[in-house]
């Protein structure tokens, strides 16, 4: 039985020409151990949400994991989940006049839905800039005002020094990848990325509120696509879930293996090898999971940069056993799933309800942001 645990270019002048949601500095200062402060991201990254409104934002270059509590920023007329429909058929459009940009310089990283109001939140860029936008049930896109909010920041400890390593198309900046999805789960937040001064595949869990250290454990998984064991490969995406009654997490990498984890094995120092269950398919990299329940059954949607959306019954996670031989030529192995072939280009996706989904599709250089009904 598996159920899931506790939800989780140019530079433009940003604030001068935006409309700015304001922030209400009167609420408690001790929300959660946040306090009043400006807030300057360096990199626009991964969100997700905790209890009470708290976003937490990922800041890959900055290898810091922010709170911030967004009930100002709600609605002042409560958005019922159930009911909520989002609909913008040019989110780019939409940005750019808040931002006072070009629509060509807008970039969305992330999205992600408060379960208890509705809110929908963007991790943006902005031409170099990045920035958090809120989009209303009416189709309005505005930037938020990040100069006075309540928040609360952890760094990492072991993140990646921030510099260009490898030659040629192996060259990158690691520290790019110390924050690649996080989650929150049981009164912690989950951060997926790449740590130490040789960047391995690391899962970190930060008690939440921040006051009490974070500790961090290397992973290893069996990689059926390429024929061998990885501990270099970042976690792409994840979601926290039960599985037997034991918090894990499930987690897909680039070509795409799907990897289960359990969290009570995730140490502090440990390195932990996760058990493959799936292999979804070469030359392709998971974007987002949601888990949702239909018809007494959970299945979890998976959507990809070239494989489009995955649909898997998880009954059978448990009892799948571990794929130890490579699967080759692009084929797929382990637990079985569904194509869905009604959503096509979908590069963001967020549950909104216990029915209903949001989902940010891309045609033709523009992005759309759509409510669809679960499948």
């Amino acid at each position: 039985m598996l159920t899931r645990t506790r939800t989780m270019r140019r530079c433009l002048p940003l604030i001068a020409a935006a409309t700015i949601l304001a922030v209400n500095p009167a609420t408690a200062a001790d929300h959660y151990g946040l306090e009043p402060q400006p807030l300057k991201l360096a990199s626009a990254g991964p969100l997700a949400f905790g209890p009470d409104g708290i976003l937490f934002v990922g800041d890959p270059q900055a290898a810091t994991v922010h709170a911030i509590d967004t009930k100002a920023y709600r609605p002042s007329a409560a958005v019922d989940p159930q009911q909520a429909k989002y609909e913008i058929a040019d989110v780019r459009a939409a940005l750019a006049k808040t931002a006072g940009g070009e629509a060509a310089d807008i970039n969305v990283v992330d999205m992600a839905i408060d379960h208890e109001a509705g809110t929908l939140l963007l991790s943006i860029t902005v031409g170099d800039q990045p920035a958090l936008a809120s989009v209303n049930t009416d189709g309005e896109a505005k930037l938020i005002n990040l100069d006075k909010v309540l928040a609360a920041s952890r760094t990492l400890a072991d993140a990646p020094e921030d510099k260009v390593t490898g030659e040629g198309r192996r060259a990158s900046n690691k520290r790019l990848e110390s924050i690649t999805d996080l989650a929150y789960a049981d009164g912690a937040v989950l951060v997926s990325g790449l740590g130490g001064d040789s960047p391995l595949s690391t899962v970190r869990e930060i008690p939440f509120p921040f006051r009490d250290e974070a500790s961090s454990a290397n992973i290893e998984i069996y990689h059926a696509a390429h024929g061998r064991s990885e501990d270099y490969a970042a976690i792409r995406a994840f979601i926290p879930i039960n599985i037997d009654g034991k918090p894990s997490l499930l987690a897909g990498f680039t070509c795409t293996p799907l990897v289960r984890f359990s969290l009570d094995s995730l140490q502090a120092g440990a390195k932990v090898r996760g058990t493959t269950v799936a292999e979804l398919g070469n030359r392709n990299r998971p974007l987002d999971m949601i888990i949702y329940d239909r018809d007494g059954k959970t299945f979890m949607l998976v959507t990809n940069t070239a494989r489009g959306v995955m649909k898997i019954d998880t009954a059978n996670v448990a009892n799948q056993e571990e794929l130890t031989e490579p699967v080759r030529g692009g084929g797929t192995a382990g637990l079985p799933f569904e194509q869905v072939d009604s959503l096509t280009g979908v590069v963001q996706l967020a549950k909104l309800g216990d029915a209903h989904g949001v989902i940010m599709t891309e045609s033709d250089g523009k992005l759309a942001l759509s409510t669809i009904e679960l499948p």
